[in-house]
């Protein structure tokens, strides 16, 4: 029976995409409904809506700052009843966030007046419309950290050069990570304030690296994140620099790591030789980059695990080897990551014990997962674009992950899958207890699941209580993500 696809447009209104999100995903499990989006206008959201054969003819000439809502049931009955349920769910939220927001500014200038002192602005709006309003704030005298993707290239560089110009810091866009003064901003951990200030283009290889360095008792002056592309040959690596400079006058900071993905060759030459120039000491993480040439004053690792054990000057055990060592089993191993600099890791750690590997984020000498033959091992980062197009990411809603999880613990040509759970500000409020539940359906042998926790106690889910979820259930928990696929590894037949 051929399904019914209603759209219903609510213009001028607007509510935070995460909360728009959670709110399709349930609409979506109603009676008869096999999808549901609730997403803003936008060009690129409309796209995707198109592309999902999700847009009707009542979304005709939504614009911007207009919300669809979009539905496809078994029954014309049904679409209108979970459109009816998500209008319901939308005024309710709408009313808590006025109530909570009462007396809250409504613009840039209105939150200057109430916080004259303010010195950064975190940028969370449509892509479309975040390079107007970083702009704004640049001219503000303010930093600003851009927290929306989908920002264009152009408007990127344009931006980043006129915070060069000015002395401002350009975080972003798409930068989800940073600790500043010791405030966890966006998804972010509490760590404790030191002396060890991180630069990085990797969310979650900052968030890895801090939290280890956290469990070896060292601490964080700053973290700056600088955006996805920051290191690419078109953006110049204008924020890294400007980050650099500020870390290398800052009293505070008397230890300096540098992460990315292999930057553009001309960009990281840029960086290192302005590297040399400073006093203080860089550990340089390029995940995946080639051997590089560095500064007296800078040592370059492989892996996050490394740097951190690098600066802190203390080995981190490569993983928690259970008493005794369950049999090895034969199979390949599989990744499902919430983390694109974990998932990468990953790769680098296979790699370099000469296993095959594919990825839907390859780095260097790994496969395209399109590519992958029967036995490879596949590390999945479902992070990336093509999982989370209109969907919640699975730091937000690990629930995305638990479909994938499912169907691999009954794959007989497993024999581990490796997790990351990162937890912290922004991050769902128990990722351990999704996988336990996903866990309490497999039958029968399974493959091994190996994981890691990326976070400290002090963080809302609190990191011991993570991991106590996943051993109670079974899972293997190693002290680092690096240390996982290590451990993975030793479970597998060669």
């Amino acid at each position: 029976m051929k399904s019914s696809v209603r759209n219903w447009v609510r213009h001028g209104f607007y509510l935070d995409s995460v909360a728009l999100m959670r709110l399709s995903r349930e609409i979506a499990a109603m009676p008869d409904v096999s999808e549901a989006a609730l997403m803003m206008a936008t060009p690129a959201n409309t796209a995707i809506l198109a592309a999902a054969e999700l847009l009707a003819a009542e979304a005709d000439g939504a614009g911007g700052n207009d919300l669809i809502l979009a539905v496809r049931a078994a029954t014309a009955a049904a679409a209108e009843s979970a459109l009816a349920a998500a209008v319901a769910a939308l005024d309710r939220q709408k009313n808590a966030a006025r109530a909570a927001g009462s007396g809250q500014p409504k613009s840039l200038r209105a939150a200057l007046r109430t916080q004259p002192t303010a010195n950064l602005a975190l940028i969370s709006v449509p892509g479309d419309y975040a390079a107007a309003e970083a702009r704004k704030a640049l001219s503000s005298g303010l930093d600003v950290m851009i927290f929306s993707d989908n920002v264009p290239l152009a408007a990127e560089v344009a931006l980043k050069r006129q915070a060069r110009a000015l002395g401002r810091l350009i975080m972003g866009p798409d930068c989800g990570t940073a600790i500043i003064a010791g405030v966890p901003l966006a998804f972010a951990n509490r760590v404790p304030l030191g002396e060890i200030g991180v630069i990085g283009a990797s969310g979650t290889g900052m968030q890895e690296v801090a939290c280890l360095l956290a469990q070896a008792g060292c601490g964080i002056s700053q973290a700056i994140g600088v955006g996805s592309r920051d290191l690419s040959q078109e953006v110049g690596g204008l924020s890294t620099l400007t980050a650099i400079d500020l870390l290398d006058a800052d009293a505070a900071t008397q230890r300096i790591v540098l992460i990315s993905k292999p930057p553009h060759p001309e960009v990281a030459q840029r960086v290192l030789e302005r590297i040399g120039l400073s006093r203080k000491r860089f550990t340089i993480c390029f995940l995946g980059a080639a051997a590089i040439d560095v500064p007296r004053n800078a040592r370059a690792v492989p892996t996050l695990s490394a740097a951190a054990e690098e600066v802190s000057s203390l080995p981190l055990a490569p993983f928690a080897r259970p008493t005794p060592l369950p049999p090895q089993r034969a199979g390949s191993i599989l990744g499902l990551y919430a983390g694109g600099s974990l998932a990468a890791e990953a790769q680098l750690v296979l790699l370099a014990h000469g296993r095959s590997v594919a990825s839907n984020a390859p780095v260097p000498a790994a496969r395209l997962l399109s590519e992958a033959s029967a036995g490879v091992d596949r590390i999945i980062d479902l992070g990336a674009d093509e999982f989370t197009r209109g969907r919640p990411h699975p730091m937000i809603e690990p629930g995305v992950r638990t479909g994938e999880l499912v169907r691999a613990l009954a794959d007989p040509a497993l024999a581990a899958i490796l997790l990351d759970l990162v937890i912290g500000f922004g991050a769902h409020a128990d990722p351990a207890a999704e996988v336990a539940a996903a866990l309490r359906g497999a039958a029968g042998e399974r493959p091994y699941v190996i994981a890691s926790v990326t976070g400290t106690e002090a963080d809302p889910q609190g990191r011991s209580r993570q991991i106590a979820t996943l051993v109670a259930a079974g899972v293997l928990v190693a002290g680092a993500n690096a240390g996982a696929a290590e451990l993975a590894l030793a479970l597998t037949k060669s």
